[in-house]
């Protein structure tokens, strides 16, 4: 389901910029961040890249990219 909403001027802009590094469209980057500000919020102690790599297990679950993780 879509939805419109508004947004600032300001948090596109940011939102573009990012989106272009990590190429993502806009609306794909705004979609990340939310994801990333409610694992954040919902899990305060854990580190921004680990809760990166955490959706990043997640999706490839989803996707059936499963490996065998090799502990280092």
């Amino acid at each position: 389901m879509t939805k419109t909403i508004r947004i600032s001027e300001e948090l596109v802009s940011v939102a573009k910029k990012f989106s272009r590094i990590d190429h993502r469209s806009l609306t794909g980057q705004i979609e990340h961040c939310a994801r990333i500000g409610k694992c954040t919020e919902e899990n305060p102690d854990l580190p921004y890249n680990l809760i990166k790599e955490i959706l990043i297990g997640i999706e490839e679950l989803e996707q059936s990219e499963k490996s065998e993780y090799k502990f280092k």
